[in-house]
């Protein structure tokens, strides 16, 4: 093929039909969809996993790694709890709710002693926890449950989902940092997507 042959069909660019940039935080309705429809389809895991996503905020990699001891260290579900950040290194708390507790304890009664510590175990690697690509999928099934389009949210979204409430209901960004572990705070600014007009409308609401 000669040279300039290759300039008559340009490459097909990866993201044609597809929804990128950052994943959308799912709303209360859908958050309130999803677990009505694991509890009533008995999925004792998958809603523990989607209540501690959404609680404890974490990235993927550090959510599949949550050990029982992090959670339940002496048999019951403590309110809070603190886990190091496999990217940064750095502590992050997070708040462990009653509805999430409630779960846990459910999932917790159904996975019964084990040799492993792992909270979510894999299924088919014995002695290994839920990797992050099964997480992605696990998350994928949820979205479809509820007939929301599955390519405009991932597993961030669940990373995202309480902090956007938080940062929506507060204005704290310093809040959503330390809920979220980042080291500065333009990285909070641009994760939750911040803009000039958010800005202003706070401002607008502040009188002196």
């Amino acid at each position: 093929m000669a040279q300039t042959d290759l300039f008559k069909f340009p490459k097909r660019p990866w993201n044609v039909g597809l929804i990128v940039g950052p994943k959308a935080p799912l709303k209360p309705k859908h958050i309130w969809a999803i677990r009505q429809q694991l509890k009533m389809a008995g999925r004792l895991r998958d809603l523990a996993l989607f209540n501690c996503a959404i609680d404890a905020k974490l990235r993927g990699c550090d959510l599949v790694k949550l050990r029982v001891s992090d959670v339940a260290p002496s048999g019951s579900v403590r309110q809070r709890s603190t886990v190091i950040q496999q990217k940064t290194g750095r502590p992050v708390p997070f708040e462990i709710t009653d509805a999430t507790r409630e779960a846990l304890a459910a999932w917790l009664a159904l996975r019964g002693p084990r040799p492993d510590d792992w909270l979510f175990p894999s299924r088919t690697q014995p002695g290994d926890h839920i990797g992050t690509r099964q997480y992605a999928r696990i998350v994928r099934r949820w979205v479809r449950m509820i007939d929301v389009e599955p390519e405009a949210y991932g597993t961030h979204s669940l990373r995202r989902t309480k902090v956007a409430l938080v940062y929506k209901k507060t204005g704290n960004l310093r809040a959503c940092q330390l809920l979220l572990g980042h080291q500065k705070l333009e990285s909070t600014v641009r994760y939750l997507g911040i803009e000039v007009d958010d800005a202003l409308t706070m401002s607008e609401q502040v009188e002196l």
